[in-house]
C-alpha cells in the first residue's frame, strides 16, 4: 500500500475528484487547504493550494498518479507535486482492523 499526497492548485480540486471517481478500487480522499511558503525565495509570498492525501491499493497507484497529473496540469509554475510514499501499517480507529486501506 502507498499513500499518494498531492499538492495542487485549489481550482484544479474539482477536476482532479472528478478524474480520481473514475479509479476502480480508491476507497477515498482526504482533501485539505494549505499554504505554500518558500524556503529558497524569502520574498514569495504564500499562496493557498490543496492537498489531497489517498491510501491507494499498490495496484492502481500509476493509475492515481497519471489521473491527477493529468487532471490537475495547468501548465505553469507553481500547479503542483504528487509524492508517492511506503505505508508500513494502518489501524481502523472504529474496528482496530489493521493492515487495510478501505
Amino acid at each position: 500500500m502507498k499513500e499518494v499526497k498531492a499538492i495542487i492548485q485549489p481550482f484544479m480540486l474539482k477536476d482532479v475528484l472528478r478524474g480520481l471517481a473514475k479509479v476502480d478500487g480508491l476507497p477515498a480522499v482526504t482533501v485539505s487547504e494549505v499554504d505554500g511558503h518558500s524556503v529558497v525565495h524569502p520574498d514569495y509570498k504564500p499562496s493557498p493550494k490543496t492537498k489531497l492525501e489517498i491510501m491507494v491499493p499498490d495496484e492502481v497507484v500509476d493509475v492515481v498518479v497519471d489521473t491527477i497529473e493529468r487532471c490537475a496540469r495547468t501548465g505553469k509554475s507553481g500547479a503542483g507535486r504528487i509524492f508517492v510514499i511506503d505505508v508500513l501499517s494502518t489501524v481502523k480507529i472504529c474496528t482496530g482492523e489493521r493492515g487495510t486501506a478501505d
